[in-house]
């Protein structure tokens, strides 16, 4: 009776172990998700206060006076944000699926251990990490001898692989048993066969986590349509906000000059913060999909090999 007893003291102290963990793990957890929404949660508030509140108050959690001459400004040309979003959409989704596509295609070949030139292939990739070509002959590449200036693919193209993501991917890809394949060629399947019906639905956490990093990256790319792209139908949402808020600044900068405007009556620190949510929104709404695949996915695709 006595061991019986213990035992179940001995239970009774581990669950309330247990439980202590998981209040102060819930605890902490909680603290950290409310000092990570403040930050948001100012930009939001900001983005609706007054300008001349922001500049003699600072930034508050809850507008002083309240506004909306931000968004207003913002969205005074709804025609030319609405394409801005179109193209960013679209450049973000293609440039997704068939990158991701690529990717994966290629870190599956490097994975495989029949593949003779495996190594060669791998350093040829790995080399572009340490040294480039330049700015200058990247330019004059995608301009003069492939003649992409102003058109929509070239806001895919020079994007489309990252040598980081093929490592991360073919790191997991090897970790998956080679019995599925070889049992998969026994039944008479093709390499292409195995590689969408069997390896792509083994690898959701990595493809996941992969496609979240390349949408991001097309998302907020502005730098290739600040080289590449005159034409003000193919700017995307990023490169229209830069120069809006370019153009704000020289507005500002030409009225104060002249006398015609105190500097507090121009909406520029709230543009900007109305301009960081109209940007960020919707990948923070399409996040909350893919989080059950992200950190797993990343952290397999880091350590297994």
């Amino acid at each position: 009776m006595s061991a019986i007893a213990q035992t179940g003291k001995s239970r009774v102290k581990r669950q309330a172990d247990i439980m202590l963990l998981r209040v102060i793990g819930y605890i902490f957890i909680s603290l950290l998700a409310v000092i990570c929404f403040i930050p948001f949660l100012l930009v939001v508030s900001s983005s609706l206060s007054q300008e001349s509140s922001i500049v003699e108050k600072g930034y508050q959690l809850i507008p002083a006076v309240w506004s909306t001459d931000a968004y207003s400004i913002l969205f005074k040309y709804p025609e030319q944000m609405l394409r801005a979003y179109g193209v960013t959409i679209a450049v973000t989704a293609a440039g997704t699926l068939v990158g991701l596509f690529i990717t994966a295609m290629t870190a599956y070949v490097l994975q495989r251990k029949d593949f003779r030139w495996r190594n060669q292939f791998a350093f040829f990739f790995f080399f572009t990490t340490l040294f480039s070509g330049g700015l200058v002959p990247w330019y004059m590449l995608i301009v003069t001898y492939l003649d992409l200036k102003d058109k929509l693919i070239v806001l895919i193209l020079p994007m489309l692989l990252n040598v980081f993501y093929i490592i991360v991917m073919k790191t997991f890809m090897s970790s998956i048993p080679e019995a599925i394949t070889e049992s998969a060629k026994i039944d008479g399947a093709g390499d292409f066969r195995i590689f969408v019906q069997l390896i792509l639905p083994l690898s959701k956490p990595v493809l996941a986590t992969i496609g979240l990093f390349i949408a991001l990256a097309y998302w907020n790319d502005w730098y290739n349509a600040l080289l590449f792209v005159s034409d003000e139908k193919l700017m995307p949402l990023q490169y229209y906000l830069y120069k809006m808020l370019g153009n704000m600044d020289g507005m500002r900068k030409a009225m104060v000059a002249s006398g015609a405007v105190v500097t507090t009556n121009v909406p520029t620190e709230s543009l900007k913060m109305a301009m960081t949510i109209v940007a960020t929104g919707p990948i923070l709404l399409a996040y909350p999909f893919i989080q059950r695949y992200f950190v797993q996915g990343l952290t397999l695709g880091a350590v297994k090999g």
